[in-house]
């Protein structure tokens, strides 16, 4: 299964404030860290917000930071929350497909098992797990070292 660029910068985001000094950031110091566009992490930090795992402060000494501990925020979760859908393959859309094997198959059932034992090793980690040896992603995030 491959997460969606959506996906992707929400747990990127929620890595840069768990080692962000002060566990503050902005929207910019983020999207310049990964290279990505302010764009796209505006509505990635809406949808983090609406889920209670940041808070956006307006104003001078404003910026993001986490709503609750690195500790408390599973993977799973965000995985969940962030993907549009889980679409293993054709059958699984809505309105279902036009293969004929359809209402006998038992491909459909298989995948089905195979999404949720993706999203429950997903589960098992917190953004604490991904940030448990920070020294490396501190310099690479935060010190400016060059990729």
């Amino acid at each position: 299964m491959r997460l969606t660029a959506f996906t992707d910068y929400s747990l990127r985001t929620l890595i840069y404030l768990a080692t962000a000094r002060e566990g503050r950031a902005t929207i910019g110091e983020i999207a310049r860290a990964f290279r990505i566009s302010e764009n796209h992490l505006v509505k990635v930090v809406h949808r983090l917000g609406q889920m209670g795992v940041l808070v956006n402060t307006r104003g001078r000494g404003g910026g993001l930071r986490l709503a609750v501990s690195p500790g408390a925020i599973r993977v799973g979760r965000i995985a969940r929350a962030t993907e549009s859908h889980d679409v293993p393959a054709e059958c699984f859309e809505p309105g279902g497909s036009d293969c004929v094997i359809a209402p006998a198959c038992t491909l459909r059932h298989v995948l089905a098992e195979a999404v949720d034992a993706f999203y429950a090793a997903l589960d098992r980690y917190t953004v604490a797990d991904l940030v448990q040896k920070p020294a490396p992603i501190i310099l690479r995030l935060h010190e400016k070292v060059p990729a």
